[in-house]
């Protein structure tokens, strides 16, 4: 039982380490050589620079009782059906219910700015978040080791 984490523009790392030490899980940190991360608590694992081979080379090294921590809704999607849970840095759980809905607005949004037009980012990054965040981490972990 691991927690991976899609290291690339991850905001939690710290967190999940702290989470990962509560519960004697291992947290592996994958990130291509633009984004090297040397966190006490958590093996690093360095991928080239490439269209998504940090991606790939999580899926093939999830199973099926790790946690997933991305913010990658193509990664979460490949991850969703072969880790027991998929979070995002928000605290979303990723789910059959609700990947389609989020891959379809990312796709009407990158329309849109193809033809020239704007979309609202993301909001700047809050307390709140990481706090979210953190309790949806526990939640699961306490499921996942009673």
């Amino acid at each position: 039982m691991k927690i991976l984490i899609d290291g690339d523009g991850c905001p939690v790392i710290d967190i999940t380490i702290k989470i990962g030490k509560m519960f004697n899980m291992e947290v592996i940190i994958m990130c291509d050589t633009s984004h090297v991360f040397n966190k006490e608590g958590a093996k690093t694992m360095i991928f080239a620079k490439g269209a998504d081979s940090v991606d790939f080379a999580l899926i093939n090294t999830v199973k099926k009782d790790d946690i997933v921590i991305t913010q990658d809704y193509g990664l979460a999607a490949m991850a969703i059906n072969k880790a027991s849970y998929v979070v995002n840095q928000n605290g979303l759980i990723y789910s059959n219910d609700n990947i389609d809905r989020l891959l379809y607005n990312r796709h009407i949004s990158k329309k849109v700015r193809k033809s020239g037009g704007r979309v609202k980012g993301p909001k700047k990054r809050s307390k709140e978040d990481n706090i979210n965040f953190e309790n949806t981490l526990l939640e699961i972990c306490k499921k996942i080791n009673s």
